[in-house]
């Protein structure tokens, strides 16, 4: 597995190369900032015009309990959005690190389409996403429920009764 800061050139490549390729529209900003699930993409359409370049289907992704394994201290927030706005630096503090169970789920791939834009496209992966939430996560997340997920009995029982 290998890490880059990937221009929509370089990122086209990959998949034309025939190499599968994750990115997160949402980035460290979402991943520090974003705390109930909630997309956090702004404008980001770098990851559409790389799929349509490179003319291969979105395969829309989420893993639950995510944001139970690592949080983000609150204290403080505007001034960690502020930080990172200016300058683009990472620097709220992160605890966690909790052994809850992590499950990631796939939706149903989202195939090219010449004839779409990369805005539209961006609007069909986040009500993907979205709705791979609503299906999987627990809300609001809670780190004592996504810590009992762990053994089987309690998993069952709460998604018996999230479904009702």
């Amino acid at each position: 597995m290998k890490v880059i800061p990937g221009t929509v050139q370089t990122c086209s490549n990959i998949l034309r190369d025939g190499n599968l390729l994750a990115i997160s529209p949402g980035g460290v900003y979402e991943a520090q900032f974003a705390h109930s699930y909630n997309l956090m993409w702004k404008r980001r359409l770098g990851f559409a015009k790389v799929a349509i370049d490179a003319k291969v289907p979105i395969i829309p992704m989420f893993t639950e309990n995510l944001r139970e394994a690592f949080r983000t201290v609150s204290i403080g927030r505007r001034f960690f959005l502020k930080i990172y706005a200016l300058f683009k630096l990472p620097l709220a503090p992160i605890y966690g690190g909790f052994p809850v169970k992590l499950i990631t789920h796939l939706g149903k791939p989202i195939p090219y389409d010449p004839n779409v834009t990369p805005e539209e496209l961006q609007a069909k992966v986040a009500c993907a996403i979205e709705d791979l939430v609503r299906t999987h996560q627990r809300l609001p997340g809670s780190i004592l429920y996504a810590l009992l997920d762990r053994i089987p009995y309690f998993r069952k029982k709460q998604v018996k009764k999230q479904r009702n």
